[in-house]
């Protein structure tokens, strides 16, 4: 033993030997880590959407708290039950101070003349700060003398839900609210004369006929497209006249269209003359043909899992059951019926959307349901067109910051635009509908009301 012990061959055979087990050991624990490391990220996933659902019911539970209330105006929408959660990231000191020396610098070329200096620097404020009260309030003012009373509203009531006690913007939102009402309430009368219009139009009018199926394969084409659907029109058209597949085209989308087919015909024939009575079972038929060629399984029943939807958090799937339930309560109640149908329409899409009870076609359906209630109200089917899908998204995420009028005057806009195109392709000069790959300037064209 002694020998063995001083013998400087076996010494090295002996480090050796530990050396491999060692390498051995962290191969081994290396591999157990990567095995373990998907279980962990579920965990973590889990605290964060843990620590998400804290956050928002530490924040509907603090009703102690007085918060801005104002005058109502019929284009908002009550958040019984819907807590909006927006998740945002908060910016850090540096980029606070060089929002606040960016307003500084917006209220002195204010105070020059220099309005368009200005208006940039208040912009640039609250680009690097969007929570910046202080930021949104000046702003809000700048656009009144700019008499643009519409976005100054919109800031104030932005400035009021980060800081519901801010005298300032207190004392000028209730100057501007009265004012957006009047001025949403006359974009409504307009609206009405336009449909009044559309209605007068006989029936058998062979232009109205051929509009009208124009426009059907159009609002296929645009209510798939804003998801992502790569399909043109005109392949669109020949899968539903034919039903034949289109070679070299994604089944999946091709199915897609099917779906939105299949959907449209069941709410034409079934719901629309059935006004005040739509059910969760009506909604969850919509969804199955929706989904139901493309995704048979999840066709037609609510979601089981967790879903993020940009900075929007919907509701956890076991309360989406309960929220469906009180979401139609509302559909079939005598103050959603006394609303404006555009209005309406807008907050049924909103709060469909909003609840998100499906994890695939609660896009399309909602704006399917928003255009069953414009047609029980006589209204033509309107269309979101793709291009506008920016815009479309964009109003969205500020409903669920806490305004939904935008919203509502972004679907009135589209409304219009439909409008429009029947009146114009019914004149005597018809010039049809605008193509489905062109620019969105043609949305944006209106006819005056005489």
């Amino acid at each position: 033993l002694v020998s063995m012990a001083t013998d400087p061959k076996l010494q090295w055979v002996t480090l050796w030997a530990r050396v491999r087990w060692a390498a051995v050991l962290g191969l081994l624990l290396a591999l157990l880590v990567v095995l373990l490391l998907p279980a962990a990220e579920d965990q973590c996933h889990a605290v964060l959407q843990g620590l998400s659902f804290l956050k928002s019911k530490l924040g509907a539970g603090s009703s102690g708290v007085t918060r801005y209330t104002g005058h109502t105006t019929e284009l908002s929408v009550a958040s019984n039950g819907l807590e909006l959660l927006v998740l945002k990231g908060k910016a850090s000191p540096e980029v606070k101070l060089e929002a606040k020396a960016a307003l500084k610098q917006a209220l002195e070329m204010k105070r020059q003349g220099k309005r368009e200096k200005a208006h940039k620097l208040f912009v640039y404020a609250l680009k690097m700060d969007p929570d910046y009260v202080d930021a949104l309030t000046e702003f809000g003012i700048f656009s009144e003398e700019e008499k643009d009373i519409l976005r100054a509203d919109y800031l104030y009531s932005k400035a009021l839900t980060i800081s519901p006690f801010n005298e300032k913007a207190l004392i000028n939102r209730d100057r501007t609210l009265p004012l957006v009402e009047e001025i949403d309430q006359r974009y409504f009368g307009i609206i009405d004369s336009k449909v009044k219009k559309v209605m007068a139009i006989p029936k058998g009018n062979s232009a109205l006929r051929r509009v009208m199926e124009e426009s059907y394969y159009h609002h296929i084409y645009h209510t798939v497209a804003i998801e992502g659907n790569t399909l043109t029109l005109s392949e669109i058209r020949h899968i539903i006249e034919t039903r034949y597949a289109v070679p070299g085209k994604s089944l999946v989308e091709q199915n897609e269209v099917i779906g939105m087919h299949a959907a449209l015909k069941y709410v034409n024939t079934t719901l629309v003359s059935r006004i005040g009575s739509v059910t969760t079972t009506d909604i969850l038929e919509i969804h199955r043909r929706v989904l139901g060629y493309a995704d048979p399984v999840e066709a037609g029943r609510f979601r089981t899992t967790h879903v993020f939807v940009g900075h929007h958090i919907p509701p956890h799937p076991r309360d989406v059951e309960k929220q469906m339930q009180e979401f139609v309560q509302w559909l079939n109640s005598e103050d959603a019926m006394s609303l404006h149908p555009v209005e309406f329409a807008a907050l049924a899409h909103y709060k469909l959307v909003y609840i998100h009870p499906f994890t695939d076609g609660n896009g399309r359906t909602s704006r399917l349901l928003m255009n069953l209630i414009l047609m029980q109200a006589g209204y033509p089917p309107i269309t979101i067109r793709k291009e506008q899908r920016a815009e479309y998204y964009h109003v969205l995420e500020v409903a669920n910051e806490g305004d939904v009028r935008p919203f509502i005057r972004f679907i009135a806009k589209c409304t219009e635009t439909t409008l429009d195109m029947l009146l114009i392709a019914t004149t005597e000069h018809s010039v049809g509908l605008p193509e489905a790959d062109g620019s969105s300037a043609g949305c944006k064209q209106t006819i005056p009301v005489k």
